[in-house]
């Protein structure tokens, strides 16, 4: 009986960590100067140099950023794809695990709530000091969990083959 709150325990948790995250100040979390002083990307410079985009509001390329710069962008926003993946999945177990709902209607409210939450995350920001929200991050977390919704849907078909 109690341990499937432990499946609810987990999933507030890792609310919890993102969260965190996002109330830390960009510079605590900056991993430009580990990036620069402690790994060698220069060898990556040639290959990337080509690469230059608009992401809120501001050119991302090696150019503007400098490599490290640009390393620490997709680094970033691969967290946030991982991290809204990753919520997802807990929200699905812990709806599987201690609930009676079917998997459909798991699956649908697993992604309703990661969603919801990444909203609110992102309007989280507007009170953290320097950070901003952005509505191409919300895209990004609602994409994480997405793709979390097809690999249920896919390991699922999968087992019953």
């Amino acid at each position: 009986m109690r341990k499937k709150y432990w499946y609810w325990i987990l999933t507030l948790g890792w609310m919890g960590i993102i969260f965190y995250s996002s109330s830390t100040p960009y510079e605590k979390q900056d991993m430009r100067p580990f990036l620069g002083n402690y790994i060698d990307l220069s060898f990556l410079e040639p290959v990337l140099s080509g690469i230059s985009f608009t992401y809120h509001q501001s050119v991302v390329s090696v150019e503007t950023l400098g490599i490290a710069g640009f390393i620490e962008f997709f680094i970033r926003k691969g967290a946030h794809f991982t991290v809204f993946f990753l919520l997802t999945c807990l929200f699905y177990i812990a709806l599987k695990k201690a609930t009676h709902i079917q998997k459909k209607q798991a699956i649908l409210i697993s992604f309703l709530l990661t969603s919801a939450y990444a909203m609110v995350d992102e309007i989280h920001q507007v009170i953290t000091p320097n950070r901003t929200p952005y509505i191409g991050d919300v895209f990004i977390d609602v994409f994480g969990a997405f793709v979390a919704v097809i690999c249920f849907i896919i390991f699922g078909q999968k087992r019953k083959a």
